[in-house]
């Protein structure tokens, strides 16, 4: 398993669905570059909106985890019993 996962997550524009935006140096604006839309609230706010978008990356990052975990203990389990004739485990 690894030991971290990191995920990057573009924000699109609610409006056109660009990931291309303008912003000022501490990103509290923010302008799609296409088209044109603001968002006065800035960043917190294009999270906000792409809030699904977020919980989807973090649900598939979640069975992906999941799937990687079962696979390590798996693993460790026959390692350790390897060589013994009394317990088998299922593929």
């Amino acid at each position: 398993m690894k030991d971290t996962y990191n995920k990057s997550i573009q924000l699109q524009c609610i409006t056109c669905g660009d990931t291309n935006f303008e912003f000022n140096e501490d990103k509290s604006w923010i302008k799609c570059n296409r088209c044109g839309k603001e968002y006065l609230g800035g960043y917190n706010e294009l999270v906000e909106l792409n809030q699904e978008n977020i919980n989807q990356e973090l649900e598939a990052t979640k069975e992906q985890i999941a799937k990687d975990l079962k696979e390590d203990i798996t693993k460790m389990f026959k390692d350790a019993f390897k060589g013994n004739r009394n317990i088998k485990f299922k593929e």
